[in-house]
């Protein structure tokens, strides 16, 4: 981590037009910055949020406060959780697997709500059937199928054709979801609403969705415990968790008709992709799930970090600018070795000059 390098970011801040936001604090009803909750510590900046980029996060945040001395609390309590937090200004950013709606930004008690990709995340699709290879190929047709309890064995002709040679049992698929609202359901249920017009019409995209079939499990973790220990069992998870449970993956087919496992290159050529066509005055509220190009992988996701354009608190508004610099500079150098996707070069230097736009109180234009 460079030190020129915070310098500079804090100073794209100060240039940023004042005027910050005057509404009211959750809890005073004054315009004044959210102090750090009862959780913080003594921090410089307090957030909350996405369970899936807590590693990398952690991480970040012991680095930073060893090269900069400031500290950075964060509550690892899910994307619905960061949302909600963010919103009622009880945190100084929040950070979620899933984009806010057009509704969820209006009821943001701050005002205008600024998304920034701070890694890439891939959803695995995962099962445990002994004696089946890793890999088993899988269309976005087919998985939905799965999951609205249309298709129900494992050698159902469906899936057959697309593993010939495969022997494959006529065993019942054990379909595992989150019992949770969370980021991954909203990406995994994002590419099948992408791909089925069976599975947009119903049950649809969302953090929280109403499974037709299958058993609950709570976290990653939960998911990841259940199929490992339950033979025909089949789910999704995070790709960290299919790799630290030893879980199979499968191969699904992509928007270029090629079958892809999930990888960390992958997910990174989805993002790269997308961001070509992204205009400059994009917000980052964007979907890379079924993006194109012959490598990516299909199930891919941006985690974001949600903050206020508006910055009430000078002090703590230049700190959290300066963070999100590094985080997207230094920070990104770190990400691969935790299992996470960098974010591409064309993207990092959009949300760099996004940052600019983050506005500090008594900042002169």
């Amino acid at each position: 981590m460079t030190r020129t390098w915070i310098i500079a970011v804090a100073g794209l801040a100060l240039a940023a037009c004042g005027g910050g936001d005057k509404g009211g604090n959750a809890n005073t009803g004054s315009g004044a910055q959210p102090q750090a909750s009862a959780g913080g510590g003594g921090a410089d900046l307090v957030g909350a949020g996405a369970t899936f980029p807590n590693p990398i996060y952690q991480r970040w945040f012991y680095d930073y406060a060893q090269s900069t001395g400031v500290k950075i609390n964060y509550q690892s309590i899910g994307s619905g959780g960061g949302i909600r937090q963010v919103s009622e200004q009880t945190v100084d950013f929040g950070a979620s697997d899933s984009p806010m709606s057009d509704q969820e930004m209006s009821q943001a008690k701050g005002g205008a709500v600024m998304h920034f990709p701070s890694v890439i995340g891939a959803v695995a699709v995962t099962y445990n059937l002994p004696g089946a290879p890793d890999g088993l190929k899988l269309t976005g047709d087919v998985l939905a199928a799965i999951f609205q309890g249309k298709v129900t064995k494992w050698n159902d002709p469906g899936i057959a054709a697309l593993n010939p040679g495969v022997k494959l049992p006529a065993q019942d698929i054990l379909v595992v979801h989150r019992s949770d609202g969370s980021g991954t359901t909203y990406i995994f249920t994002d590419y099948l609403a992408a791909v089925s017009p069976a599975w947009k019409a119903s049950p649809g995209k969302g953090k929280d969705v109403q499974w037709p079939v299958g058993l609950g499990g709570k976290g990653n973790e939960g998911v990841a415990g259940q199929i490992k220990q339950t033979p025909g069992a089949l789910g999704y998870v995070e790709l960290a968790y299919a790799r630290q449970n030893k879980l199979p993956v499968a191969a699904v087919r992509n928007a270029a008709g090629k079958f892809v496992q999930p990888s960390l290159q992958g997910a990174t050529a989805a993002a790269a992709g997308v961001a070509q066509s992204l205009p400059p005055t994009t917000d980052f509220r964007i979907s890379i799930v079924n993006a194109p190009g012959a490598d990516t992988y299909p199930i891919s996701s941006f985690t974001w970090l949600l903050v206020y354009q508006n910055q009430t608190d000078a002090a703590k508004g230049r700190k959290l600018v300066d963070f999100i610099g590094w985080a997207l500079h230094d920070g990104q150098k770190e990400v691969q070795a935790l299992d996470y996707a960098p974010l591409p070069a064309n993207m990092v230097q959009m949300e760099i000059e996004r940052l600019k736009t983050v506005k500090l109180p008594g900042a002169t234009t």
